[in-house]
């Protein structure tokens, strides 16, 4: 019998052996590339052979003098940068391999209207030195958990600037680096949403709180409890909807522990159970789900994750034009997309990842391609499609450096439907008083509980 036993116990150790190597954290001799080979973030310091992607130098941006400090609308600190090259559908072949396929399709679908106007690559991304300390503990101790829906022994900078593992688990990594990617502490502004149809549309203006648990000062992997962030969104036109909006407690393990939301409106404050996946987001005429928000949120669970690596893309980067108060909504709005005489694209080096929908699941898209901005880690482009294989939305971040955050973050979202040929954009802030304003102070989780927010309603 112990003939026996002895092969089976080996086995069983080995397998446990080998998983437990596959989720393990980087070596600390892996790490040591962390702002060296590498940026503190994670991406290769050094730029392409080409120099058509140049090496990351750390330097901060050249604040413009006219700027007048964080709420600010931000002036672009590369006024002097003219388009190195334009891509249009006549020339798109000539630049394939660098076009993602949603844009490629923008392309085609949209030929006298939509194009590219690429300008020098700007490898500006950088982050406070606490992120990077944090990252680097990352690299050594985080892995993933409950089957990649969850990070542990991670707090406060991105858990995996290395990827490592299986094709599922650097895919997996890569969306948790973009779920839990320095957005500053705690920021709030004030922003309009649109639904374009055929060149019309209605404002929707909104006042957005966050506060990022994650990178809460004092914080540790251990005093989480479970919390990314606190998210309040609170609808101040048109005057029907006003006063109407939603709180989310926003977890970190969605399977364990689904995110809690509450909806608002009238001074009654209620539970929103359905507030994931593809519920649709109504104030988007339909055109965003939930997980479409932030370009990819929630849990990974419903899709098998491929990681295809590090490829050179065009991507929006820098887009400053986009939210200047020098330009109104008529201004910024086509009719079928975003004004190409106002977007800014640049060559980046992009993580790809491709999900694909679970057989045991449904959801409304049944493959989501994602690029991944190697420096900052936001998604800066997402690709979806439906059942029959066919490309069906694309969702384009425009990225653009916010010099009080400090770092690259998503200023404006662009989702498309090719099918119904309308669009819907979230993050206008051309006619608001000014930009987000990033704070380390914040007030208090209490601010945020729904029964804080019940008593200041009824109020």
């Amino acid at each position: 019998m112990y003939r026996k036993l002895i092969p089976a116990l080996c086995l069983s150790l080995l397998m446990a052996s080998l998983i437990a190597t596959a989720n393990a954290a980087v070596s600390q001799a892996q790490a040591n590339r962390l702002g060296n080979s590498l940026t503190p973030t994670g991406a290769v310091r050094a730029g392409n052979s080409e120099g058509t992607i140049p090496r990351w130098n750390g330097e901060a941006i050249d604040i413009p003098d006219a700027y007048e400090g964080t709420g600010d609308h931000h002036i672009d600190p590369y006024p002097e940068d003219q388009p190195r090259y334009v891509v249009t559908v006549d020339n798109l072949e000539d630049y394939r391999n660098v076009v993602p396929d949603g844009a490629a399709a923008m392309l085609e679908a949209y030929p006298d209207t939509f194009r590219m106007r690429v300008f020098p690559t700007r490898r500006n991304h950088t982050v406070p030195e606490h992120v990077a300390e944090n990252t680097r503990d990352n690299a050594t101790s985080a892995s993933l958990v409950d089957g990649g829906n969850g990070v542990q022994d991670a707090f406060g900078g991105h858990p995996f600037p290395i990827l490592h593992g299986s094709s599922e688990e650097k895919a997996m990594q890569a969306m948790w680096n973009h779920i839990t990617r320095w957005r500053g502490r705690y920021t709030e502004r004030e922003f309009a949403e649109v639904v374009v149809v055929q060149g019309q549309f209605r404002p929707i203006t909104m006042r957005q709180e966050v506060f990022f648990n994650w990178n809460r000062e004092g914080g540790s992997a251990e005093t989480l409890d479970n919390i990314i962030n606190y998210y309040l969104s609170t609808v101040l036109a048109p005057e029907q909807y006003a006063g109407g909006g939603i709180l989310v407690h926003e977890t970190l393990d969605q399977v364990k522990e689904p995110r809690k939301a509450w909806g608002f409106s009238a001074g009654e404050v209620r539970r929103a159970p359905s507030l994931a996946y593809d519920a649709p987001i109504a104030s988007s005429g339909n055109l965003r789900t939930v997980d479409d928000t932030d370009v990819f949120n929630g849990a990974l669970d419903r899709y098998n994750w491929e990681y295809q690596g590090l490829h050179e893309k065009l991507i929006p980067y820098n887009n400053y034009d986009l939210s200047s108060d020098r330009y109104s909504y008529d201004e910024v709005l086509g009719d079928h997309h975003l004004n190409p005489d106002l977007t800014r694209w640049e060559l980046h080096r992009v993580h790809v990842v491709e999900a694909t929908l679970r057989e045991d699941a449904r959801h409304l898209y049944h493959k989501r391609v994602f690029y991944i901005d190697e420096d900052s880690w936001n998604i800066a482009l997402a690709d979806q499609y439906d059942d029959e294989g066919n490309l069906w939305r694309v969702t384009m971040a425009m990225l653009k450096n916010f010099y009080d955050m400090p770092g690259v973050w998503i200023d404006i979202a662009a989702y498309h439907d090719l099918k119904v040929r309308r669009y819907h954009v979230q993050g206008l802030v051309n006619e608001t008083d000014g930009s987000r304003v990033f704070r380390d102070e914040f007030p208090g989780k209490r601010y945020f509980s729904p029964f804080t927010l019940r008593r200041r309603l009824s109020e």
